[in-house]
């Protein structure tokens, strides 16, 4: 039986459980990441199984210039995934720290550094892409 891992957004009206995740995990420095979570960057991870418990009602979706979806609360605003162009549903990615459990990830990459903000400061032990992980 697998473990689910738990999560919600800051007001916890939106609730999801993911039966697993996919295997990289990176530090998106793009300007749109960066602006969608308020922060230097935005840590996404890939998952399989996700189930959203309750709050489906509050989950809003923002389909940005680039064609990716943002996907984030309607009632607190937080950041809890985003989609490439053409992705269905279950092929979001979900912000990290939306987990409300301990999960066993560590962060493989840093992407899209050519965006960084200029107060960042890359951690030299990862690898860093200057786009996505093929640039």
């Amino acid at each position: 039986m697998s473990k689910k891992f738990k999560g919600s957004c800051l007001c916890g009206n939106i609730r999801f459980s993911v039966n697993e995740f996919r295997e990289k995990v990176a530090n998106f420095h793009c300007t749109m990441c960066r602006k969608f979570n308020g922060a230097a960057f935005g840590t996404l991870v890939g998952v399989k199984g996700l189930h959203w418990l309750s709050g489906n009602n509050l989950l809003k979706e923002f389909i940005v210039p680039n064609g990716t979806t943002r996907t984030f609360c309607s009632n607190c605003g937080s950041s809890l995934g985003f989609r490439v162009k053409g992705e269905p549903p279950e092929n979001i990615e979900l912000a990290i720290s939306t987990f409300d459990v301990d999960i066993p990830l560590k962060v493989d990459a840093q992407i899209y550094t050519a965006y960084k903000a200029n107060w960042c400061e890359l951690q030299p032990e990862l690898p860093v892409y200057s786009e996505g992980r093929a640039g």
